[in-house]
């Protein structure tokens, strides 16, 4: 009868069933820790996706400078707006 590889490394069956105990329990552990991060995730996506609009007057010749910014940057006109008043409040902070 052939040796399996478990034979030649000298492990008993005993040995290899605590061992993919263990491993069991740290796969069930980073499931959990993968489980939350996507609620965070979920979470944290449902309050960016609530969005107010507003009425915004912009001079023509800042609206053509932000349309070509936004151009260069492969972004809409809002996300561009968006883009700049997010980077400006993070800078204030």
């Amino acid at each position: 009868m052939p040796k399996n590889s478990n034979d030649n490394k000298g492990i008993s069956g005993a040995e290899l069933d605590a061992r993919e105990e263990k491993l069991l329990k740290r796969k069930a552990k980073l499931d959990a820790l993968e489980a939350e991060m996507k609620a965070r995730e979920r979470e944290l996506a449902a309050k960016e996706s609530k969005r107010k609009q507003i009425v915004l007057r912009l001079p023509e010749s800042l609206w053509t400078e932000i349309a070509r910014w936004a151009e260069d940057d492969f972004r809409s006109i809002n996300g561009q707006i968006e883009y700049l008043l997010t980077k400006s409040v993070r800078e204030r902070k």
